[in-house]
């Protein structure tokens, strides 16, 4: 082990040099772009010996990405908001050919207004892509999952890409210590990626998107459906092995604080989970049984560890760090619906703050779990700070 200072945007670079992929596609965007620069570096310094290709934009790094997959090379790339729209179209590309992409996305405020600082708005519009959604809180954790989503998403049973998510600016801008495995330890848990039967090359040429019509369509579809499944056991399984070899473990899909005698708990993803850690302790010391629930994997939703998290809870707020227009968070949705799957009727609030960087202090953290038990805001849905300033 080796302690650095680092971002999280360098600590992803570090878990990609770790990797040692042989292809990396680079298009810069705030806050992303300290990532693919640190990874230039190790190239350039003979640290790295890769393909590193400077594309001309976001939606050329995702099809760059889909060819050098096609033929079995390990591929990353990396991009945040707009870009991450740009490349939209091709995500799908590469989850329908079960292609082991592993991309870093920085979470960042959509236009319009115009706005580079933080919240999750960007990944929800790429949440039916079929790619594998993690979320980090913090830098070693991304650097870990980043060994831990080659090893994902190149096993055998899922075969799916898979995209490690960052706040941005709050997360990829903040500097801490991190370790960072030797080399040795890496290539011993992350073996060089196999030669899966639907690999191309110039022996064993082949189309990577046939014609399925109405009569085959949905059954690619169904097989792509339930083979996404599988990457919950799998993760758990991974996470498992990673902590026997490097003495970290963060829970799996999804982990919990201080749950064992909670009656309250807030569910968060990413990096507001460390200010809500703050709040429980707190409200511990105040005699109120709060816990917190940290979602790590929301594709596949881990629906079955999820409901055991929340069995014996009297109520449940989801704080979505993303609103879905006319509705509500997106989290929201998705907790609600396996809540409402197993029958368990339990009061759920959503709480939607922190768009576009907004800071969501410690009070606004705590007013949300006091309002399980005051009931002093009767809306099921709220923001944060009701208070419009636009």
């Amino acid at each position: 082990m080796n302690d650095k200072f680092l971002n999280g945007n360098e600590a992803v670079a570090y878990g990609v040099l770790l990797a040692k992929p042989h292809v990396v596609a680079a298009y810069p965007i705030t806050p992303q772009t300290k990532a693919v620069e640190k990874i230039s570096q190790f190239v350039q310094d003979g640290d790295l010996d890769c393909e590193y290709m400077h594309v001309e934009s976001e939606h050329s790094a995702m099809a760059c990405s889909i060819g050098a997959s096609s033929v079995g090379a390990r591929t990353f790339t990396a991009t945040s908001s707009q870009g991450l729209l740009y490349m939209l179209e091709c995500l799908p590309y590469a989850s329908g050919a079960r292609l082991p992409i592993v991309m870093m996305n920085a979470n960042r405020a959509i236009a319009t207004p115009w706005n580079i600082y933080g919240d999750q708005m960007d990944i929800m519009y790429a949440l039916n892509s079929g790619w594998v959604q993690l979320f980090v809180e913090d830098a070693q954790e991304a650097l870990d999952v980043t060994l831990q989503a080659f090893k994902l998403a190149e096993h055998k049973d899922v075969l799916a890409p898979v995209v490690v998510n960052l706040d941005g600016f709050v997360l990829t801008h903040t500097y801490e210590k991190v370790s960072i495995p030797a080399s040795s330890e890496v290539d011993a848990f992350l073996p060089p990626i196999a030669k899966y039967d639907h690999i191309m090359s110039d022996e064993h040429p082949m189309s990577m998107c046939i014609s399925a019509g109405n009569h085959q369509n949905q059954g690619f579809k169904q097989l792509q459906h339930e083979a996404l499944f599988n990457a919950e056991g799998v993760f758990e399984t991974i996470e498992r092995e990673f902590s026997t070899q490097f003495g970290r473990a963060y829970g799996g899909a999804v982990d919990s604080y201080r749950m064992d005698d909670a009656e309250i708990a807030m569910l968060t993803t990413g990096s507001v989970t460390g200010t809500a850690r703050v709040v429980v302790d707190e409200l511990r010391r105040e005699g109120i049984k709060a816990g917190l629930i940290k979602l790590r994997m929301v594709r596949p939703f881990p629906t079955k560890r999820l409901l055991e998290v929340v069995a014996d809870l009297k109520g449940l707020v989801v704080f979505d760090k993303n609103v879905s227009f006319g509705y509500e968070g997106t989290i929201f949705t998705n907790v609600n619906s396996a809540l409402m799957q197993s029958g368990k009727m339990l009061k759920v609030e959503n709480v939607i703050g922190g768009l576009g960087g907004r800071d969501i202090p410690h009070h606004e953290i705590k007013s949300a779990y006091m309002n399980l038990i005051d009931k002093k805001n009767s809306k099921q849905v709220r923001f944060s700070d009701e208070e419009v300033t636009a």
